[in-house]
């Protein structure tokens, strides 16, 4: 099995406290099997010092904060229980909601393994909305995240190099609907958004 994060000559990863592996303020990490960019990031990382006090390179303030490491190191060891929890989580979602007529769930590529960080459906543009206030209604929190595409910010139309048309693309901001899904997410809770995802669509819950 090849992790996230090792494929290429560097990985990087967020700690963000709603990520699968979170710390509990902001944290992150660079990963690399290459000695010489590890020491290189590591003093980049240390205000471009080494050794101390001697600054070879202009550098940042990126450390990871003692606390947030010790946090990460006892929350490292359940990983492999939250993702198959997760992955759990999601074929819930994927057997209920597969036959919805306008949902779309989450594709499972053949031969990788999902984390589900997010659980995220496409829905008719003409539906989202009204779906996520009907959720709403009821006490069910759901997402739209990143509702632009990135070369449509003003800090980045001027350096973009994308097709301004990007057709394929620009359905999905106005399409995309993320559940609530986490590592400790109880069935009821789970049945209760499934079943209100159908009665939004029209589908009647076997007896």
């Amino acid at each position: 099995m090849t992790r996230a994060g090792s494929v290429g000559l560097i990985g990087c990863t967020s700690f963000f406290p709603t990520k699968v592996l979170g710390c509990y303020g902001d944290g992150g990490a660079v990963m690399t099997d290459d000695g010489e960019l590890a020491q290189r990031i590591r003093m980049i990382a240390n205000h471009g010092q080494s050794p101390k006090y001697n600054y070879l390179t202009v550098g940042i303030n990126s450390r990871l904060d003692t606390l947030q490491a010790a946090v990460l190191r006892v929350k490292l060891r359940h990983l492999h229980d939250w993702i198959e929890a997760r992955i759990a989580a999601a074929e819930r979602y994927d057997a209920a909601l597969k036959g919805v007529a306008g949902v779309e769930c989450p594709v499972r590529a053949g031969g990788v393994t999902h984390v589900y960080h997010q659980y995220t459906l496409r829905v008719d543009p003409s539906l989202r909305d009204g779906l996520r206030a009907f959720l709403a209604d009821r006490g069910i929190e759901s997402m739209v995240y990143y509702p632009s595409l990135l070369n449509d910010q003003e800090a980045y139309r001027d350096i973009s190099r994308c097709d301004g048309d990007m057709r394929g693309a620009r359905r999905l901001p106005a399409s995309v609907l993320s559940l609530p899904i986490c590592s400790h997410i109880g069935v009821a809770a789970q049945a209760r958004v499934m079943a209100a995802v159908k009665e939004y669509f029209g589908v009647a819950e076997a007896l």
